[in-house]
């Protein structure tokens, strides 16, 4: 009888301790799978909806970007307003009156090639892609605030690949623009707003509304088609029901510096400079696919890192690829901003370095090579352990091709994660990056004669994309320019103007 009672309490403590073992080994196996995931995970997150910004109405696994970004992106410190959380809430219920496949779409395209006095139900602005990914998606994103702003409902053409990068941003609806859309064959029509001013074809005092015209924002617009910025031109565009939005630049600065825009504009963005972070965050979210690219190559080469800067490069010279004087600017860079460590001659002693980690983007692998032979030949002179990573390197550019458009949109994305960011002089794919992180990038001067700049970047004073071609600052915007705080000149394009703090104005 003892022995029995023995052996059953032996056995008891053996199970006890196997217990024990278990609970251990499982805590162990999920502090690895932290490690290995997105940095500092453990730790409380923003909630999945950014602060208002996103709606819960869509399924996680259609789009696990919408949900999951948080995981990966530190909380923004730019709250969006609360004007600006209802007026999507109150726009998505609008798509869904007015989007595809609805009776008043229905009535609205029937409608399309008959003039009338006045605009219909639903009103409609239809995005058109223009060439390179970073132009496509700055003019995308002025393209809906311009629909937030005037009560339009935003479509977009569907025939290059865009299904393929972004998921569906409004809920219980569509925003592509239906291939059987008898605007589908006029969206390169001649029926241009510009082009018909000039022949007197249209003006502010004509009885009827034209059905739909066209808007021609181009970096080549001419001085006709900038009248779109005018307060008198758009008494009269309100009243078209069809907008047609061909452009590749980033145009909200100027729609800030329309009257009757400006009391909405500040109450939906208090922070003037916020305006691309939350419109970006809130429409843009990486199809699974592209996620997929994403969150692999993020938890293979960033997450375990300490520190991790993204460094951009784009070669607008020709000819384009490798260029010493370019690597020179960014190392220069680099140096003076104190954003990576110089190498030193002997080792630094340390019993638990640090690990930085470099994501280089660019077209040529030249840059990212001359970084990591550098760290790996030389020792830096704080200690820290530099590593530096390049996910793809396509050589030229391919729009439209759908794997490489992917790529460049994941790498985008990524770039916006790191904790700081050097950017290219006026390259949009920069742009897009800075704006999404919510960061002020170190933005490298565009280099003159083959030589490094001197000082070789500065610091940007705002997130905001610059509009490269502005209207002229005379004329109808003359006097909103001069009169208020909301834009600057951008740091690396004099011509171009930018939306900025009020600290930072001309």
């Amino acid at each position: 009888m003892k022995l029995r009672t023995l052996f059953i309490t032996c056995l008891l403590l053996w199970l006890l301790m196997l217990l024990s073992l278990f609970i251990i080994f499982n805590h162990q196996l999920l502090d690895a799978m932290t490690i290995n995931g997105p940095r500092d995970s453990g730790k409380p997150r923003e909630d999945k909806l950014l602060g208002g910004l996103l709606t819960e109405e869509f399924d996680e696994g259609s789009c696990l970007s919408r949900y999951q970004s948080s995981l990966y992106r530190k909380p923004s410190p730019y709250e969006p307003s609360h004007y600006l959380v209802s007026k999507l809430r109150s726009y998505e219920m609008l798509h869904k009156r007015c989007g595809p496949g609805t009776e008043a779409y229905k009535r609205a395209t029937e409608q399309l090639g008959h003039d009338s006095r006045s605009a219909g139900e639903c009103r409609y602005i239809v995005w058109v892609a223009a060439y390179g990914l970073g132009n496509r998606i700055l003019s995308l994103v002025s393209a809906f605030l311009y629909a937030l702003l005037t009560e339009r409902v935003l479509l977009v053409d569907q025939r290059t690949d865009i299904t393929h990068l972004f998921c569906e941003p409004f809920p219980g609806t569509s925003w592509l623009l239906p291939l059987d859309s008898p605007l589908m064959g006029r969206l390169d029509s001649s029926r241009c707003y510009g082009t018909m001013l000039k022949t007197h074809a249209i003006n502010s005092t004509i009885r009827t509304t034209p059905s739909y015209l066209s808007l021609y924002l181009m970096h080549d617009y001419e001085d006709h088609d900038k009248m779109f910025f005018c307060e008198r031109d758009q008494n009269l565009i309100r009243q078209v029901s069809w907008l047609v939005f061909n452009s590749n630049m980033y145009s909200v600065p100027s729609l800030w510096l329309i009257p009757s825009f400006q009391t909405e504009l500040i109450k939906l963005f208090p922070r003037t400079d916020t305006v691309f972070h939350h419109l970006g965050r809130y429409l843009l979210h990486p199809t699974n696919q592209v996620w997929g690219l994403i969150t692999r190559f993020y938890n293979a080469y960033l997450s375990r890192a300490d520190e991790t800067l993204g460094v951009q490069v784009r070669v607008l010279t020709n000819p384009a690829g490798y260029l010493e004087h370019v690597m020179n600017q960014i190392l220069e860079c680099t140096k003076r901003e104190k954003l990576l460590p110089e190498v030193a001659a002997t080792n630094k002693t340390s019993t638990s370095p640090k690990l930085k980690a470099v994501l280089v983007t660019s077209l040529y692998p030249e840059y990212s090579e001359k970084l990591r032979n550098m760290y790996w030949e030389s020792p830096s002179s704080t200690g820290e352990m530099v590593q530096v990573h390049q996910p793809s390197q396509e050589m030229y550019q391919q729009t439209d091709e759908k794997l490489h458009d992917q790529k460049a949109f994941a790498e985008m994305y990524l770039l916006s994660l790191t904790d700081k960011l050097v950017t290219s002089g006026i390259s949009t794919f920069g742009y897009v990056a800075q704006g999404l992180g919510g960061s002020k990038a170190w933005i490298l001067y565009r280099p003159t004669n083959h030589s490094t700049p001197d000082p070789p970047c500065v610091k940007a004073v705002s997130m905001e994309p610059c509009f490269h071609r502005p209207p002229p600052l005379y004329g109808c915007q003359a006097e909103p320019v001069n009169s208020t705080g909301f834009v600057t000149r951008c740091e690396e394009w004099i011509t171009g103007i930018k939306l900025v703090d009020s600290e930072y104005v001309f």
